[in-house]
């Protein structure tokens, strides 16, 4: 049996202003496209960032790009803010046993580092 997977990159910081980003690795090619992030903030609710692999959702901001095909995919966030501090999850949609199915990757979490006066 083929275990499907979704690899997200481990730790991510960055000072605020810089960018960063987050990478999401499928052991199988991601169906027609659909590749989508989410930011997740203390625990709430899901908020949907970007679909289709890199169109991004109402109301997003240009500081987030998606990026990718196949099985390799990214999430670049670009002039970092103190609210860009969440967990980010990739989503995608796998063509499986004649039938479409969906799977999260396991989270990433983005920290901001703060500059410390001397």
């Amino acid at each position: 049996a083929h275990r499907t997977m979704m690899l997200l990159s481990v730790s991510v910081s960055s000072a605020l202003g810089g960018s960063v980003t987050i990478s999401c690795k499928t052991s199988r090619n991601i169906y027609s496209n659909e590749l989508s992030w989410y930011q997740q903030k203390d625990g709430g609710i899901p908020k949907l960032l970007i679909y289709l692999t890199s169109t991004r959702a109402s109301g997003i901001s240009d500081r987030f790009t998606g990026r990718g095909s196949n099985s390799d995919f990214s999430l670049t966030i670009s002039g970092v803010q103190t609210e860009d501090a969440a967990v980010y999850y990739c989503m995608g949609a796998f063509y499986i046993n004649s039938q479409v199915q969906f799977f999260y990757g396991s989270g990433q979490e983005v920290i901001i580092q703060s500059m410390s006066m001397i």
